[in-house]
């Protein structure tokens, strides 16, 4: 028995000692081959009297001449094993050993040039999917959870308290921050609501608190390993496992959706060159019958003109709408005031109105600051916006357009009286093709016209809000820039937008308010 106890009280060797005595076992045993090998070859020369030397000379120089072997091969074989070490200490780092050994950086140069770069990257990605505690440490209960929790088809993943990924089953997408060299979780969060600012929020005056996102993908359009999650995010403050994300694949479901866009962004993109030519043809017929034109025929070319433009307006917008799905909307602003720009649809925004039996009123003072803005896609913001308050009001009801200084920016509203909506709605209003059970059974739509809308909004550096209060009316609100604020960051970016999204306020729930 006492054998046995000696014996199970062996300590188990240590993985991070691994090295040190493999280089010192291969330095021992090259040395001790290069001393052989210098004996023999004097042994030789001097058995068949090619040399003459006494036995101190001649150990002497089998030993100088091993010494200089050594010096010419141990920092050789040092060097070409140098990969080998830095495969045992990635090993190490994922094992969850305590260990001082720093990890190898992937995306060192010399790994870059031969591939290696990808076996420790293979390593660090199984590292992070496996429960790396010492076999003692688990019990029946835990090795069955784990065995659960890797086998399960939705993602999940544990994050420590500064955010790391402290473990992710095989359906979560994450990759090695080549700034960090930690792993995070590979995934497009909306850039104006991502985790990591959810979680800044929380962990300042929350103990508790859960969050969802829809429509999350881990590439951008177009990539063949697109996939598109719904997430739930679960913190508990203080706790080792501070923050629990579950990710639900839906890319079966929202998938053919993303293809429609594409289509419609396809379908834009070929319309876009008849239009022109439409438009150009109207310019040239303008320019010809302009002195023949009576009464009703001049305002008739007058509104052809203006829906051709509005026509343009609209396919340049759907697909600045897919660039943005694909981060790079750009705008060219330019300094205007909020009434020309609503005067570009006033017309067609009337027609509209008395069409459906609908009183439209604008309060748009002369004296407002003038904003920084692209006026076509803000004009496709307001001609959403009023369209579907005239759609969702009653009959005869008022649909009223306000806007007014707010610091830093103008705020523009567009105000109904009509059916509302009820608070669980607002949340996901401005996501791509939502559209509430009410809405699809009454109005026809295809569920993008805010999604665009917020697009823009975005791009210009605003916010867009709904407030909403069911059979009570809706209220749309959204900002643009005042110019003096910003004209100095868009001149020096040549009057483009880039210098103006760098950052989002993201949604904040405020009541029955959604910012986005």
């Amino acid at each position: 028995m006492a054998i046995n106890k000696d014996h199970n009280s062996t300590q188990k060797p240590l993985m991070r000692d691994f090295w040190d005595k493999y280089r010192l076992r291969i330095y021992v045993i090259l040395t001790a081959a290069q001393c052989g090998f210098a004996i023999s070859v004097y042994a030789l020369l001097w058995f068949f009297g090619l040399i003459q030397m006494s036995w101190p000379i001649f150990i002497l120089l089998s030993f100088v001449t091993a010494a200089v072997l050594n010096a010419i091969t141990i920092p050789l074989i040092y060097w070409q094993s140098r990969q080998f070490r830095d495969l045992v200490h990635a090993v190490v780092h994922v094992s969850g050993e305590p260990s001082s050994l720093t990890p190898p950086n992937p995306n060192h140069y010399d790994h870059r040039q031969d591939g290696f770069k990808e076996i420790l990257q293979t390593v660090y990605e199984m590292g992070a999917i496996k429960d790396t505690r010492p076999f003692e440490q688990k019990d029946t209960t835990d090795d069955i959870v784990a065995m659960g929790v890797k086998s399960m088809s939705s993602g999940f993943a544990i994050l420590n308290k500064k955010g790391e990924v402290i473990y992710a089953n095989d359906h979560t997408p994450t990759r090695i921050d080549t700034k960090t060299d930690k792993k995070i979780l590979d995934l497009f969060f909306p850039e104006d609501d991502t985790l990591e600012d959810w979680l800044a929020k929380v962990k300042k005056d929350k103990v508790h608190a859960e969050k969802q996102w829809t429509r999350v993908s881990n590439r951008l359009p177009g990539d063949k390993e697109r996939r598109i999650f719904d997430i739930a995010a679960s913190f508990h403050k203080d706790s080792k496992a501070e923050t629990i994300i579950t990710l639900f694949d839906r890319t079966e479901v929202y998938m053919p959706e993303e293809d429609d866009l594409d289509f419609i962004s396809f379908a834009a993109h070929e319309l876009r060159g008849p239009i022109t030519v439409i438009r150009g043809y109207l310019d040239v017929l303008q320019d010809e019958l302009q002195p023949k034109l009576q009464g009703d025929q001049k305002e008739l070319m007058r509104r052809l003109i203006v829906s051709s433009n509005r026509l343009t307006s609209y396919i340049n917008n759907i697909l600045n709408a897919s660039r943005y799905d694909r981060r790079h909307m750009k705008l060219h602003l330019v300094e205007t005031k909020v009434r020309d720009i609503y005067d570009l649809i006033s017309d067609d925004m009337e027609l509209r109105a008395r069409t459906q039996n609908r009183l439209l009123v604008t309060d748009i003072p002369d004296s407002l600051p003038t904003v920084a803005a692209d006026a076509n896609a803000v004009g496709e913001v307001l001609s959403n916006l009023i369209d579907n308050a005239i759609k969702y009001s009653n009959e005869g009801g008022l649909v009223h357009v306000t806007a007014r200084t707010v610091p830093g920016f103008v705020e523009i509203s567009v105000i109904d009286r009509g059916i509302g909506m009820p608070e669980n709605v607002l949340p996901n209003l401005f996501h791509k093709f939502y559209r509430s059970h009410r809405s699809r059974e009454t109005v026809a739509g295809t569920g993008i016209g805010l999604y665009i809308c917020k697009a823009i909004v975005s791009s210009h550096g605003g916010t867009i809000t709904a407030r909403s209060i069911e059979n009570e009316g809706t209220t749309f609100s959204f900002t643009l820039p005042i110019y003096d604020t910003v004209a100095q960051k868009i001149k020096t970016s040549n009057n483009s937008n880039e210098s103006l999204i760098e950052h989002g306020s993201g949604w904040i729930r405020n009541h029955s308010m959604y910012r986005g």
